[in-house]
């Protein structure tokens, strides 16, 4: 039975990456980063979080790329691992000053993100991915 089965096989550990990807990619991209990109004047004005003092208009615009960009090259598998660092540091932000690290409560989805992005800066893009086809 495979439901109790400890055996894996490559091809689906490389679906299961390619299923993180997508799916924690457009969700960052297009639920956050997107609103930021085509809300920027607004959420500028209203005091957007500036944890490093470098502006607040400097502290969207890298939280932008972050999620908006690099959200996208997460899910095309492109420079999978570089692309992960600011969206790693953009959740450490969001989780640890916006929401105080507050892990199960409003901290929670940056929190998840978080996870997921350091588990894709060890494991890779996977199989599936630009980054593989560039590669070979």
């Amino acid at each position: 039975m495979k439901l109790i089965s400890t055996k894996y096989k490559d091809g689906n550990v490389a679906l299961s990456l390619l299923l993180l990807r997508i799916t924690a990619g457009a969700s960052i991209a297009l639920n956050h980063g997107y609103q930021k990109l085509t809300g920027f004047n607004e959420m500028a004005a209203k005091g957007f979080a500036d944890p490093f003092h470098i502006g607040v208009k400097a502290s969207l615009g890298l939280t932008i790329f972050a999620e908006f960009f690099c959200g996208l090259l997460i899910i095309i598998g492109l420079l999978t691992r570089l692309a992960t660092i600011p969206l790693i540091i953009a959740m450490c932000v969001a989780l640890f000053f916006a929401h105080g690290g507050d892990f199960f409560g409003k901290g929670e989805l940056a929190g998840i993100f978080l996870v997921i992005f350091v588990v894709l800066l060890i494991t890779g893009p996977g199989k599936y991915s630009a980054d593989r086809a560039i590669g070979k």
